[in-house]
């Protein structure tokens, strides 16, 4: 520092003696200005009371001849004295703004606090105020604060009724009136604008602050919403103005109810004219190009209706809406058409054809699940026949046809409706008897009966056979007594041979054939 005063010293001795000397006072008043202790600054409302407090810090060596506190309204005007006071004497206040309002705080004060309070204060006390020591040997020293006045603005704000137009005008309007210091104001909306925002001069000294929202309105704009929203110091919060949009227009109009289906002959048809206005439609009328309209027609408010449609319809009508604004005026031609040829109601069509192709489809999987049922019937009952070695094919009865469509081997491979016996190569086999060159074998007192490829008629048999049919035969099968193989015994014939040789019938089991051959009616020729 001292090499830094070094260098500066040589350049001042070189200026001007007076700038010398006004910076010296310059450098001792900030030096002494900082014993002084103020507030910065002080707020109040009108009517109240503020206190300016005032304190010399550290008056150790130091004489306080005297006090002066000033009020400073702007900086290029020169201090107004307010309130002096001499230590040993009374405390005086000259004449000033503030006069009869101004007083020590206590009275007499003390020199080195001398603090103050004013009354009643206004809007116009707004300002700073200067406490001012006057020191020896150190000279006058001062302390400055401000008082800031607040006072609360009266807000409002309303929408601006407007005609649609081209041009931008004002819309809506925010006010805050005689605030301080001045409202800050802004706008939330989806329309599309920008805003203004102006100042003037409010009552007793305040401000008042106007903002306008600008944009050109339509039709569609009406009854949007805005929102003006004005922030000030004395609120805790924003204070918002919502309102919607008035944007008046002429009537707009618009003709529903007709489908392009007005045949000759339909009944209870209409047109409906819709309008959108503001202000609303004072009036809504409907004319025809004709003049008149069709006997037909009858006409109810903004309701035009065809109790029958015929050739008089196929016109043109128009709806012609007025409001303040003015009058629009909408035309709809009617086409009629010819009647349909076969009306048919197409929803019942097609829910008939719909549910044909389900019946059908059912049909179809009903089938398709007997037709599998069936197959895996005959399926398991052949599996079964050529699991235990027995095969028998029936006709249908007994007996066997005497016209020889069931013959043997050599009438084309039919049965006579008994078991068909063969013989194995590996078994000894015995030949009963042979008549008319046919020969019924058996084995070793046994018959073995050998599963065989059926013909085509055993088949179809075979295939007419139901569950119940099937189980019937088994019994008969089962029920029927062979008499059990012995090796090295004589051959025995079935049991129904045996009782008709007993009771003197075998004869009669014999069945001449039209080829003049005869054949049992209870064995099987292979």
């Amino acid at each position: 520092m001292a090499r830094h005063d070094s260098r500066i010293w040589p350049e001042c001795t070189k200026m001007i003696g007076l700038l010398c000397l006004v910076s010296s006072i310059l450098l001792q008043h900030g030096a002494s200005g900082q014993r002084v202790k103020v507030d910065q600054e002080v707020t109040s409302y009108p009517g109240q009371t503020v206190n300016l407090r005032c304190a010399f810090a550290d008056p150790t060596g130091v004489q306080l001849s005297m006090v002066t506190w000033m009020y400073v309204p702007e900086p290029t005007q020169d201090p107004v004295n307010i309130a002096v006071f001499l230590p040993g004497n009374e405390p005086s206040y000259p004449n000033s703004p503030v006069k009869g309002r101004v007083s020590f705080v206590p009275s007499p004060p003390k020199v080195d606090s001398p603090s103050i309070q004013i009354t009643d204060v206004r809007m116009t006390d707004e300002g700073k105020y200067a406490c001012e020591f006057a020191t020896y040997p150190g000279g006058n020293v001062r302390g400055t604060t401000q008082l800031v006045m607040l006072a609360k603005p009266e807000n409002s704000a309303s929408p601006v009724t407007v005609v649609a137009g081209t041009k931008p005008i004002t819309v809506a309007s925010c006010k805050s009136a005689n605030g301080q210091p001045a409202a800050e104001i802004s706008w939330v909306t989806t329309a599309n604008g920008n805003y203004t925002t102006k100042q003037q001069p409010g009552t007793d000294n305040t401000l008042t602050v106007i903002s306008e929202y600008i944009m050109v309105p339509t039709p569609n704009d009406n009854g949007k919403e805005i929102t003006c929203v004005v922030s000030h110091r004395t609120l805790v919060k924003p204070e918002s103005f919502k309102m919607n949009l008035a944007v008046q227009f002429a009537p707009q109009v618009t003709i529903e109810g007709y489908d392009n289906n007005w045949y000759i002959g339909r009944t209870n048809v209409a047109l409906t004219c819709k309008a959108n206005a503001n202000p609303p439609p004072t009036t809504i009328q409907w004319k025809s190009t004709t003049g008149e309209f069709p006997p037909a027609v009858q006409v109810s408010e903004n309701v035009l209706k065809v109790q029958n449609v015929d050739e008089s319809v196929n016109t043109t009508f128009f709806c012609e809406v007025n409001n303040q604004i003015g009058t629009t005026k909408e035309q709809f031609g009617i086409l009629v058409r010819e009647p349909p040829k076969n009306p048919s109601n197409a929803g019942v069509v097609a829910g008939a054809v719909i549910g044909s192709l389900l019946a059908l489809l059912l049909v179809a999987a009903l089938i398709a699940v007997l037709v599998t049922r069936r197959r895996r019937q005959q399926q398991g009952y052949r599996a079964n026949g050529g699991s235990d070695m027995k095969t028998r094919i029936f006709g249908g009865g007994k007996k066997a046809s005497k016209n020889g469509t069931n013959g043997g081997a050599g009438n084309g491979g039919g049965n006579n409706n008994g078991p068909i016996y063969v013989y194995s190569e590996s078994s000894p086999i015995q030949a009963l008897g042979e008549k008319n060159n046919h020969q019924l074998i058996t084995m070793g007192g046994h018959p073995e009966v050998v599963s065989t490829t059926p013909t085509a008629q055993d088949i179809l048999l075979s295939n007419e056979l139901d569950d119940a049919e099937k189980r019937k035969f088994d019994e008969l099968d089962e029920a029927e007594n062979y008499d059990h193989y012995n090796p090295g015994g004589p051959i025995h014939l079935p049991r129904s041979i045996r009782d008709q040789e007993m009771i003197g019938e075998y004869d009669d089991d014999m069945e001449s054939q039209r080829d003049g051959s005869v054949i049992s009616r209870t064995a099987v020729y292979v």
